[in-house]
């Protein structure tokens, strides 16, 4: 009786996730963001006097050494003089409106559409983590082999390789390189499977290609019985390439004798 494969696990190992990074505080933002404020409402002869007191500050600041770079400092003078411009270049007895303010409007929706796609990767990061959950508990109970593979596994392959202490799970390539030789899940998807050629490693491309020429040379051949093309495609995937290559050239059909040229 063959052996079940992948090899059943008795213990199971801690699951690590990496914390999402914090995003450091940007002074010069939230500075311009109070000047923005406060002048809302203003008309040119307010925001220039606000500019006035600004320059002032700045003058004072210079003179003592911790303040002379201070960030937040020259973010509000800059802001008071980009307003002042602006309400200069405005109709007469115009005030600020930062809802008006097209580098405001610009930089809510930079700030919106940053927002969104922190919100897409946080979820692409949960759907990743639990799939690595359930694929790590089909290896420990054996039965990866009857699980088809979704799009996005390649991102579920690396996050159990980084749990491994990015060891690379020979089981989960073996997985994916029968899957991809014998069209399960996504990849009955021609287009699935070409892309696998920019997504998947080159040992597991190797050993999938080597998988299809044995599969159409050796039709019904177990999973146990082809178990020495994983430690040829890892052991030196260029040379696994080379050889289902090989196989591909050799049991190509012969032109028929007479063909044009």
């Amino acid at each position: 009786m063959s052996s079940p494969w992948p090899p059943r696990r008795t213990v199971s190992r801690p699951v690590s996730r990496a914390a999402a990074p914090r995003e450091p505080v940007d002074h010069a933002r939230i500075s311009r963001r109070v000047v923005r404020r406060r002048a809302k409402g203003m008309d040119a002869g307010a925001v220039a006097q606000a500019l006035e007191d600004a320059r002032f500050d700045a003058r004072q600041d210079s003179r003592h050494e911790h303040l002379a770079d201070d960030e937040r400092g020259r973010a509000e003078l800059a802001e008071w003089e980009r307003i002042d411009q602006l309400l200069a270049d405005a109709a007469p007895n115009a005030v600020y409106d930062p809802e008006a303010d097209g580098v405001v409007q610009a930089e809510l929706a930079a700030d919106a559409a940053a927002a969104a796609a922190r919100e897409a990767e946080l979820r692409e990061a949960a759907r990743v983590a639990a799939r690595a959950d359930e694929l790590q508990a089909l290896r420990e109970l054996g039965t990866l082999e009857q699980t088809e593979p979704r799009e996005g596994d390649k991102a579920v392959r690396d996050e159990l390789t980084r749990r491994a202490g990015w060891c690379v799970q020979a089981d989960v390539d073996t997985w994916l390189a029968h899957a991809l030789a014998t069209h399960l899940g996504h990849y009955r998807d021609p287009a699935a499977r070409q892309a696998a050629a920019g997504l998947l490693p080159q040992p597991v491309l190797a050993h999938a290609a080597l998988l299809t020429e044995l599969g159409r040379l050796a039709p019904g051949a177990g999973v146990d019985q082809l178990a020495f093309a994983a430690r040829l495609a890892a052991t030196d995937p260029e040379a696994t390439a080379d050889l289902a290559a090989f196989l591909t050239r050799a049991t190509e059909p012969a032109d028929a004798e007479g063909s044009p040229a």
